[in-house]
């Protein structure tokens, strides 16, 4: 498999969602749940699925990760249960909800101002009585430094806030640049060797002239010695790694077309198309070269965020957008934990650490400390294990002792029956559901045995293509490009119903636009211009008519598929494709998380699919992987072709993070997950930006239906389902009238866990 740089959780990102995960028990708290709570130190026991130990504010990637940061820090936003921003946190504001009165506070009351001139003032003033859990106090100054950290030039995280429109961002994060990319850019002529040395930069230089033809040696060589292509054949070796090389290809061919697919960027080339080698085999000292070097005029700070008091900040943005005012809801770490009073005088622009060196900030990585409702403990033998913190500014929790237990799913709800776990989200399938419903024994999913509670998913389902390697003659945008995919859409698009209903029941809708329904942007079936996802042919006519059977529907998604095929260059006959043009093929692969065993709502999909392709002509690979991590290992590689996954969506359906390319200039800027589908399309890019410019919703809804009709087009995604969630808890150990009420989509149950207790 192809060697990375690092692994990134598809649950990207900058999520605001409060998930659920996985706890459990540990050694150094008291254990025993499922007894009766006497001393009140019975630990409550959560159940997730399994961390990677990123439990900074800063950079905590996956949902499970991020709630072990949320337990222990305060975000300088909250949000109500429609996922609305709190303005006034301080004195709280009172909001209706399902006919009840909630009041919601939070750690700063918020003021925005849009001028004339089009800049727009956020205004925050923080509480003076706030304090971390190690008791020092929280202040405007810490609040500072966590978004200078966030905003930092080296800064790799999740959070985006450097890509918001903020007075004097671009200035503060110039003139620093790792050494390699400084090289790279002064070219092989250059004689200014003040930032690195002569030998340095003819190292360089060698690697760019040589690594093309090495990868492609170390490539071929791994396909022929495993199987994936015939010994000696570089065309078929070529072919099997995602790239076209004229039939009877040398290993000069393989190597210039990598060199058309990355250009310059042989650092890509290297992580990305490497067969077990990674940059240091190709050169030397890397680490040096990979070190971050200040190199020309950078702001000393950024103008547009202000200390205008003790307690309070300005943030002055030079447009509107709005997704703003969400990525301003920063987690507020302390400074004295994650950096340095002494490297902090907002007066002489210093801010807690040094510029480009956020060493300290990385080294607390797994230990974090904040704000939050709980204190972290310790991470041993999957658990991790909190203690309330006393100083918690709406209240200590009233239960002493909360764990997060790794359990695999299908354990999940044996761990509440069988008294080892109290809370946990197993994957509410039909089979699910009915089991909760028998251990009831009351015909409900709510019971004396486990409580119930379901809210539809902040996210959907999807099956993923990636563009350049489901593609014809190396154009991923062509129109015979975008039919292939088609081909594979519409008969991945027949098969919803029936795998959606058998796996989830009445627990899932198909949906039609890859957009969650939770979201205000999603199109409705009433709307003008709804339609079916991929229901027509490659003439744009119905592929089907209302009084079809199901049979009649899969017969007339396999010929529509077949036209599209004809379209996209492959050669038919007699009702079958026989030959593949150039740079397309005869076989792909779909890969699906299914732990092996086909546990997935969208395996039935692709079993059924992978039957009517093979009618069809083309081989259609179904990978049930058994570590869902190596489904991540690909995608980011650039290696899968198809895939099967879910996205979680954020409260407001920005979709820069996802499809943004930057085409303008040259991908420097696209959207974190836009790896996976290769969409590079100027007015997708136009569109998302123009969204993203406006306050009027009716406005933002009319561009985003554009902007999804536009990634339908490019058949990189098929919407398949909008699931619920569903949270269970053990009736008999947890008191459930301390649950928070009316859990929502943006207010999951842990909002208010301070107030759960048990029995």
């Amino acid at each position: 498999m192809k060697k990375l740089s690092k692994v990134l959780a598809l649950l990207l990102a900058a999520l605001m969602v409060f998930a659920l995960a996985a706890c459990g028990k540990g050694s150094d708290t008291p254990s025993g749940s499922g007894s009766a709570n006497v001393d009140g130190e019975t630990p409550l026991v959560v159940g997730y699925s399994p961390f990677s130990e990123k439990f900074s504010p800063f950079f905590a990637e996956t949902a499970y990760d991020q709630d072990v940061s949320t337990m222990t820090q305060i975000s300088l936003i909250n949000l109500d249960r429609m996922g609305q921003v709190i303005y006034k946190g301080i004195e709280g504001e009172t909001i209706p909800y399902n006919g009840t009165d909630y009041t919601y506070h939070g750690p700063a009351d918020i003021e925005v101002t849009q001028n004339p001139d089009g800049t727009v003032f956020y205004d925050f003033t923080l509480r003076d009585d706030i304090k971390f859990s190690d008791g020092e106090p929280l202040t405007i100054d810490d609040v500072i430094f966590s978004m200078y950290v966030v905003c930092d030039p080296t800064y790799d995280g999740s959070t985006t806030l450097f890509s918001q429109p903020i007075e004097g961002m671009a200035q503060y994060r110039a003139g620093i640049d790792r050494r390699i990319n400084l090289i790279a850019k002064a070219g092989k002529d250059n004689t200014d060797f003040t930032f690195w040395t002569e030998e340095q930069q003819k190292a360089y230089w060698d690697m760019v002239e040589k690594a093309p033809l090495a990868i492609a040696e170390e490539v071929a060589k791994y396909c022929w010695e495993n199987g994936y292509a015939p010994q000696d054949d570089v065309s078929a070796a070529a072919g099997a790694w995602g790239f076209a090389v004229p039939e009877g290809g040398t290993l000069d061919d393989f190597a210039k077309a990598l060199v058309d697919a990355y250009g310059d960027d042989i650092i890509g080339m290297i992580n990305t198309e490497n067969a077990g080698s990674d940059v240091s085999a190709f050169l030397p000292d890397y680490d040096a070269f990979a070190e971050w070097v200040e190199y020309g005029e950078s702001a000393p700070n950024i103008t547009g965020i202000q200390k205008t008091g003790e307690n309070s900040l300005r943030v002055v943005a030079t447009s509107f957008d709005a997704t703003t005012i969400y990525q301003l809801g920063v987690n507020i770490a302390p400074m004295h934990y994650y950096g340095s009073k002494d490297l902090y005088n907002y007066d002489n622009n210093q801010f807690g650490f040094p510029k480009g060196d956020l060493s300290s900030v990385r080294a607390k990585t797994t230990t974090p400390m904040g704000a939050g409702k709980y204190k972290f403990i310790s991470f041993e033998n999957g658990v991790v294990n909190f203690e309330a913190n006393e100083n918690y500014y709406q209240g200590a929790p009233k239960t002493k002792y909360l764990q997060f237990r790794e359990v695999q799913d299908v354990d999940k709800l044996n761990g509440v029956i069988n008294g080892s776990i109290d809370v946990t989200d197993p994957s509410f399938s039909k089979d699910t559901a009915n089991n909760i419903i028998d251990t009831n024994g009351n015909g409900d999913v709510t019971g004396p045995v486990i409580t119930t509670d379901t809210v539809d998913n902040l996210g959907y389902g999807y099956i993923g293509i990636n563009a350049n390697n489901v593609s014809v003659g190396g154009d991923p945008a062509s129109v015979a490009s975008k039919n292939l995919r088609k081909a594979f859409a519409t008969i991945f698009s027949v098969y919803r119903d029936v795998a959606i209903d058998s796996y989830y029941g009445d627990a899932a809708d198909v949906i039609n636009y890859p957009i969650s329904n939770t979201s205000w942007a999603a199109p409705q079936p009433t709307d003008e211009g709804y339609a079916v996802a991929f229901s027509k042919d490659v003439n744009g006519q119905d592929i089907y008519t209302s009084d079809m059977s199901t049979d009649d529907r899969y017969a007339a998604a396999k010929k529509a598929a077949l036209g599209f095929l004809e379209a996209a260059g492959y050669t038919v006959a007699d009702g079958k494709v026989t030959a593949a043009p150039n740079g397309a093929k005869m076989e792909y692969e779909v890969m699906v998380p299914g732990d092996g065993t086909g546990d997935h709502p969208a395996f039935m999909i692709l079993t059924l699919a992978s039957e009517a392709m093979k009618e069809l002509g083309i081989n259609l690979i179904v990978n049930d992987l058994t570590n869902s991590s190596d489904l991540w290992t690909a995608l980011e590689a650039g290696q899968g072709e198809m895939w099967c996954a879910a996205w979680g969506a954020t409260v407001d359906p920005d979709m820069y993070q996802i499809y943004y390319s930057d085409v303008a200039n040259g991908g420097a800027q696209a959207g974190g997950s836009n790896y996976m589908y290769k969409i590079a399309d100027p007015d997708l890019d136009q569109m998302i930006m123009a969204a993203r410019q406006s306050a009027d919703q009716t406005y933002r809804k009319t561009v985003y239906k554009a902007c999804l009709d536009t990634i339908i087009d490019w058949a990189v995604e098929i919407p398949t389902y909008q699931r619920q969630n569903a949270i269970i808890f053990s009736t008999e150990r947890v008191d459930i009238s301390t649950v928070t009420p009316d859990i929502t989509t943006f207010y999951g149950w842990m909002s208010e866990i301070e107030n759960t207790v048990l029995k």
